[in-house]
């Protein structure tokens, strides 16, 4: 598949890179990036691979969600959930604005960790998301309990606004603007 979305180059790093997910190719590698212990968050642990790819199946037929696999020089190294917050629960617990994108992330176990590389990432999506017009403001609900993700949110300008009960998790409500993320970039 060579649908590339996005793409950007981190001098020393190489190439990040979005691509569509294909959940018929993908749902082996993504079972076992899912059922890892470090996946926790993601809350796919116990998932079949059926399961998986029923899920991403579900995903990819609908208009308001994609899956992307975000790639290292060419290789799988990342997956990355876009959403609009209207028509997920999280549009429940806050007055969604236009222009709101929803947001999930999960980097891949390094064979050999490169430092920066999860920070890397995370800037490539961001960038991809606010190189659309239509993406005003980005939205997360991370598990309350996963610090790394908080440090990363925070890195990139998130503000966080409260707690929020969902079914699985307590989680923080936080939200990022063009504005935040352009000026958490100047002073990182």
């Amino acid at each position: 598949m060579t649908d590339i979305r996005f793409r950007k180059r981190v001098p020393g790093l190489g190439e990040l890179a979005l691509r569509p997910l294909d959940p018929q190719q993908d749902t082996a590698l993504l079972h076992d990036w899912l059922s890892r212990d470090y996946a926790r968050f993601w809350g796919m642990q116990d998932h079949t691979p059926e399961q998986v790819a029923a899920f991403y199946r579900e995903m990819d037929a609908c208009d308001h969600a994609e899956a992307l696999l975000g790639l290292h020089d060419g290789r799988p190294a990342f997956l990355v959930e876009c959403y609009d917050p209207r028509h997920d629960r999280i549009g429940q617990h806050y007055p969604v604005a236009p222009g709101d994108h929803g947001m999930h992330v999960l980097v891949a176990p390094a064979e050999r960790p490169i430092r920066g590389f999860t920070w890397q990432v995370f800037r490539t999506i961001m960038d991809f998301l606010f190189s659309q017009p239509e993406v005003q403001r980005v939205v997360v609900e991370p598990d309350v309990r996963n610090d790394k993700i908080h440090a990363l949110n925070r890195r990139a300008g998130f503000v966080y606004q409260r707690q929020i009960p969902l079914p699985e998790k307590t989680a923080h409500l936080a939200f990022c603007t063009r504005d935040q993320y352009h000026s958490a970039l100047i002073e990182d």
